[in-house]
């Protein structure tokens, strides 16, 4: 079994992350904390009762820190669990700091269930390639191991009828909305249908990215508005 850490501040993403590790065959959940300080101890505390974690799964954006400050303290401290950055940063030059600080694998939220099983596996995949002693039989047996984590996304992540240009496209508008947006003002902004919209909305609340909260006006009934998950209200 792959045991796994899960260090997610918020509530409603970590218990997702969560169960979605413990429906993946071979994997079970260590434990599940919400900041870098936790982290390290339940990390320290697995190493001295020798059941050390083999893999942490870690949110970028901590409140007591940054997660790639976590990578570095935890290489410093001796651990050598495996780290998949489940976050929303998108900038190149933080996915480069992220590789240069041990990150094995890099998704990016707002993501499916199928995504994350399909990354879980593929690590699987990559443990068992190298999980033999001794010496690479020759150059192929390390780009099989290496292919493992490396290999094409898997395009049937999200739900039937959604995509990623036009998900992130929603999600961008939502991020950057000062205040909550009806599904109407989010289609309109990212250049589809009211429909449309509302299809990827729910989806970033049924994965735990957004909220959905009503909006009450002077007459007739309230109106639905989302809002990015941790976005102040105004």
């Amino acid at each position: 079994m792959i045991d796994v850490l899960v260090v997610e501040d918020d509530p409603v993403a970590a218990a997702a992350h969560t169960l979605y590790v413990r429906r993946t065959p071979g994997f079970r959940v260590a434990d599940t904390v919400h900041t870098c300080t936790d982290a390290l101890r339940r990390l320290e505390r697995a190493r001295a009762a020798g059941t050390p974690v083999d893999l942490v799964l870690l949110d970028l954006y901590l409140p007591d820190g940054h997660g790639l400050q976590l990578c570095r303290t935890m290489r410093a401290a001796g651990h050598s669990a495996d780290i998949i950055a489940v976050t929303s940063a998108r900038d190149l030059a933080m996915v480069r700091q992220a590789v240069s600080a041990g990150v094995v694998q890099y998704l990016l939220k707002p993501f499916s269930g199928a995504a994350l099983h399909d990354r879980l596996e593929r690590y699987a995949r990559y443990r068992d390639t190298l999980a033999r002693t001794g010496e690479a039989t020759g150059q192929d047996e390390v780009d099989q191991a290496l292919a493992a984590l490396r290999a094409a996304p898997d395009r049937s992540a999200l739900p039937k009828g959604l995509s990623a240009p036009t998900l992130e496209a929603v999600a961008a508008v939502l991020r950057d909305a000062e205040t909550g947006l009806s599904s109407a003002a989010a289609g309109a902004a990212a250049g589809v249908s009211r429909i449309t919209a509302r299809r990827y909305l729910e989806h970033l609340v049924d994965t735990g990215l957004a909220v959905r909260e009503p909006q009450y006006g002077q007459v007739g009934r309230p109106e639905l508005c989302y809002r990015w998950r941790g976005a102040a209200t105004r």
